[in-house]
């Protein structure tokens, strides 16, 4: 399938997640099988945009392209021109969030909050394709079904930003009102996809390969987005990539891969983040990679009180070395892709 004039390889797409998604995450999951990769969201507000923060998010340095970076705001102007900021600095690709359900940023209209103003959130969308047309940069729009029940507002939104130029929709099959409890519905996305002469990517709750398979024929999508599943699992895109072309399963990895894939992330961690922030911030994910396997609780716990990034990778390695020698792929159910997603 294409974005604009980008070929994108697979129909797996890594979901942007804010203080996930950063470029050790976003290069790994593409490793082990994902087709292309969102940035984390980042804020249009001029403000911010050299922020520390801001500019760590999108950094892309190394990173196998298309380059995407995803903005967040209310007004037009100044998504219009978060989008030039960020093509001067080689986005390929812009994103439109109209899709987070955080208080914090539906707090300032920005957001799933958009989806409550059509006529703003299409104010939004005109802006940011005339600032991307002259570049020959595609916008891509992701969205959740609407706003709540009562207002599965998405197929309007879609038709409307489809005539505007939008490239892509990714749809999230839950409303505002749900942010990530209940599960998520996919009719709404078959019903875009229906009517789109766009790519449509379904996205919420595809947890594994079977749901993979489902999701697709439910709603006959031309990619999946996959978010919390993948956290500490980066190969589930391949699990699932395996399974959508062989109709098996693929065995649980190595002990010793997972091992491998964590710590070199880790060492990528650290370097984007410096000593004590990537030492904090690396907890989150040793936790999630480990949360299910034998004696994980307890790793965590120690990688927790760390504060020194060689002591958190020796722990780390020590932890997987012993596991190694009792199991040579990862526990099953351990390894089941989302099985312990949150």
């Amino acid at each position: 399938m294409r974005i604009g004039i980008h070929e994108i390889s697979g129909r797996l797409f890594v979901a942007p997640m804010a203080g996930v998604t950063d470029r050790p995450f976003r290069a790994l999951c593409r490793r082990l099988g994902a087709g292309y990769a969102v940035s984390e969201m980042v804020s249009s507000r001029r403000e911010l945009w050299r922020s520390a923060k801001s500019v760590r998010r999108v950094d892309h340095a190394g990173e196998r392209g298309p380059v995407a970076v995803q903005i967040a705001g209310v007004d037009a102007q100044e998504m219009a021109d978060a989008a030039r900021h960020h093509i001067d600095r080689g986005a390929q690709i812009i994103d439109i969030n109209m899709g987070c359900p955080a208080r914090k940023v539906c707090n300032r209209w920005a957001g799933s909050a958009l989806m409550r103003d059509e006529a703003q959130a299409l104010r939004i969308v005109r802006a940011v394709v005339a600032a991307c047309r002259p570049h020959g940069v595609p916008v891509t729009l992701k969205m959740r079904t609407g706003w709540c029940r009562a207002s599965r507002n998405a197929p309007a939104i879609a038709r409307a930003a489809e005539a505007e130029g939008v490239a892509l929709l990714v749809v999230h099959g839950r409303t505002r009102e749900q942010g990530y409890g209940g599960a998520a519905e996919h009719d709404t996305v078959a019903a875009i996809k229906a009517e789109a002469g766009i790519p449509v990517v379904a996205n919420g709750d595809i947890d594994g390969p079977e749901r993979a398979r489902d999701v697709l024929a439910r709603t006959g999508a031309d990619a999946l987005m996959i978010g919390r599943a993948a956290l500490g699992r980066p190969w589930l895109f391949g699990q699932i990539a395996h399974f959508l072309e062989h109709g098996r399963h693929a065995p649980p990895p190595a002990t010793s891969d997972v091992a491998r894939w964590l710590l070199e992330q880790l060492h990528a961690h650290y370097a984007l983040y410096g000593e004590a922030a990537g030492t904090r911030s690396a907890r989150k994910h040793i936790g999630w990679a480990v949360r299910a396997l034998p004696g994980g609780p307890g790793l965590r716990a120690q990688v927790n009180a760390l504060a020194d990034s060689r002591a958190q990778l020796a722990a780390v390695a020590a932890y997987f070395e012993a596991l190694a020698e009792r199991h040579a792929r990862l526990p099953e159910g351990a390894a089941e892709p989302g099985g312990n997603a949150p």
